[in-house]
């Protein structure tokens, strides 16, 4: 039985990059053999299992045959005798295809090295194109890594627009698509995502509004709107997604979080952010607007959208919001009323709410007018 640590965290020890987690491929072993030094399997399908102690993933060399559709169509066949080579060979990219033994040494069968060396992303195998789901990874990866001068490999661009051009993304679910999206916005390169789906052709698979507004000047924008998040550290997704969504109306928003299935409070905040911009961006703001704002938010039981949308809006203008101040102030004496005032005084039934409206508009009036 032989152990090696493979893909993703070989790739970033070579860049110098900080390692997240590491994999290790488990070659001439059975799962009996693993069970039995105390390992535990987590995958049916395929033989992955954690260390006992360290909780690492150990996966047994395998390789894979496409037998359906998709990026699930794949049945996993594994034994003994699958040696490191084969299971290297399924890999997407040559980066990701690099094992290195107990001792240091790299093996490297199909010049992972040499492309990191030369900052370029290429296909392994013919094997690629049938994942489509490798479109979406490549795309993240290119994006990730973009920083340090990685570019695709001219044929395995050309593999991938054929991909797109053949309907492979029709076939990956909408929880996948954002999955992948997520894990974008986690690297903080979103917006090179999008520009490497857009010369693929593929960004319609987010958004078919998005991908017919897309071009360089909306991507430049984003890009500078993600390095001041980046900045500040601002990492929450929803405030972060909400960004690429700001050119879209109501209705292209909803029908993109219907076709990738967004989790709602990223959908929320990406029509908050479209809804409401304008209003609280104005440099003379309306009282009168912003209490409608306000309400629709449903600020008096919910402050912290309020607070969550003036830090998305805070991105977008790539600056401090003009009367952030003024806002924040009026919006905490605004909710400090209390109905409990104007019950006391005699006022009853619908007229409470009408009271409620009344002096919360004259607070913002006393701010904004």
């Amino acid at each position: 039985m032989q152990v090696y640590l493979v893909g993703g965290a070989v790739r970033d020890e070579l860049l110098g990059r900080k390692v997240k987690e590491r994999d290790y491929v488990v070659v001439g072993a059975t799962p009996e053999q693993l069970l039995q030094q105390g390992y535990q399997q987590v995958g049916k399908d395929f033989p992955v299992f954690l260390h006992p102690k360290s909780k690492d993933e150990y996966a047994l060399a395998r390789t894979e045959r496409k037998q359906g559709q998709g990026y699930t169509g794949f049945v996993c066949e594994f034994s003994a005798d699958v040696t490191l080579e084969d299971d290297l060979r399924r890999r997407d990219l040559t980066v990701n295809a690099i094992a290195k033994d107990d001792d240091g040494h790299l093996i490297d069968p199909y010049g992972g090295k040499q492309d990191l060396d030369n900052r370029i992303l290429r296909h392994v195998s013919s094997a690629f194109s049938e994942d489509p789901l490798r479109i979406l990874r490549v795309a993240r990866f290119a994006a990730r890594y973009h920083y340090l001068g990685f570019t695709i490999a001219d044929e395995t661009q050309s593999l991938l627009k054929s991909m797109v051009a053949n309907g492979e993304l029709t076939t990956l679910t909408p929880e996948r698509i954002w999955l992948e999206c997520e894990k974008s916005l986690s690297d903080g390169a979103f917006a090179e995502f999008l520009q490497v789906l857009a010369n693929l052709d593929a960004l319609s698979v987010i958004s078919q509004a998005l991908a017919a507004q897309w071009n360089n000047d909306i991507y430049e924008q984003l890009q500078a709107r993600f390095q001041y998040a980046y900045k500040h550290a601002i990492t929450e997704p929803s405030l972060l997604f909400c960004q690429a969504t700001s050119i879209l109306n109501d209705n292209e928003i909803n029908t993109l979080a219907k076709a990738i299935r967004l989790p709602n409070d990223v959908r929320d905040m990406a029509l908050y952010l479209q809804r409401y911009k304008t209003t609280l961006s104005n440099q003379a703001i309306d009282a009168s607007q912003l209490l409608t704002t306000c309400n629709q938010l449903d600020l008096w039981r919910r402050p912290e959208r309020f607070s969550a949308l003036l830090i998305a809006l805070e991105i977008a203008n790539c600056g401090p919001v003009t009367n952030y101040t003024a806002l924040i102030n009026a919006t905490k004496d605004a909710r400090a009323i209390n109905p409990q005032q104007f019950i006391a005084q005699g006022v009853q039934g619908a007229q409470i709410k009408t009271a409620l409206e009344n002096a919360r508009l004259e607070i913002f009036k006393d701010y904004f007018n």
